[in-house]
């Protein structure tokens, strides 16, 4: 039965691998974030999670009812290997997404065998920690095409109507050597400029004068972005960000500044 009010969209920077879990001092903003995000919104019935750790040649929808964790980090203590996230996978709605992909010309399998990476299980296991919501993936396509990803996202929509949230996992800035080097000016000019032109583009009306989406334009002609590729040397961080806008295909509704690991960085609600 359709909910009263669509649920809503969002895309969080997840962070560090692990590191958001397992009480790291430089993703403590982070963590508070996502805990508010979580609590602005009414609790979904399921979640739908394109994470930038699963990538495949076309869309692949997890299937499995009881997926486990994939620990698909390294060097890290013990305990980053001893996390658990008990959530459930949903088959039938992840056949549902599957039979929309296919709806919209878009390709889609189905992947039984799939587990919850930590793109999934980090931000989860802190925005909903009793893991009793279902919870269904869908890769990346390994194309990185940012004009099928915003269709990905406008597939996925109507799910909204049914409380389904659209969770886009990724980071707003994601270069692993600049991170490292948080406080040097490159950084530092790179973050804040990408991130205030997302947050401006975002934050604009979406349609032009001549009718045209000028929000998924901007999106899909990133690349000429201020610091684009010094933020994403490669945009498999970046793309599920276009999932949630073809998503909402709305301005943005709340946007959060937050430091990660002393870089500047984003996340977002669309209603």
């Amino acid at each position: 039965m359709p909910s009263a009010q669509p649920a809503p969209v969002m895309f969080v920077s997840h962070g560090g691998g692990p590191l958001p879990l397992l009480a790291d001092p430089g993703h403590a903003e982070l963590c508070a974030t996502l805990q508010t995000m979580a609590a602005a919104a009414t609790k979904p019935a399921a979640i739908v999670v394109i994470s930038a750790h699963w990538e495949e040649a076309g869309f692949h929808v997890s299937s499995h009812a009881q997926p486990s964790l994939l620990y698909d980090y390294g060097g890290f203590p013990p305990a980053a290997y001893e996390l658990s996230y008990a959530a459930q996978g949903l088959p039938s709605l992840a056949a549902e997404v599957q039979a929309r992909l296919l709806a919209a010309g878009l390709p889609a399998t189905l992947a039984p065998t799939r587990g919850f990476d930590h793109g999934v299980f980090v931000p989860l296991s802190i925005m909903y920690p009793q893991a009793d919501i279902p919870v269904v993936c869908v890769s990346l396509n390994s194309n990185l095409d940012p004009l099928q990803h915003v269709a990905l996202g406008g597939a996925l929509a109507a799910l909204r109507d049914d409380n389904v949230l659209i969770l886009g996992s990724g980071m707003s800035f994601h270069n692993m050597h600049l991170i490292f080097d948080a406080q040097a000016a490159q950084t530092v000019n790179a973050s804040e400029g990408f991130n205030n032109w997302l947050d401006h583009t975002l934050a604009a009306t979406s349609k032009s004068k001549q009718g045209a989406d000028s929000t998924a334009e901007a999106l899909i002609d990133w690349q000429n972005a201020p610091h684009a590729r010094t933020c994403h040397p490669r945009e498999e961080h970046l793309l599920p960000l276009h999932v949630c806008y073809g998503a909402a295909q709305a301005r943005v509704e709340r946007s959060y500044k937050l430091n990660i690991l002393g870089v500047d960085s984003r996340c977002y609600i669309w209603q």
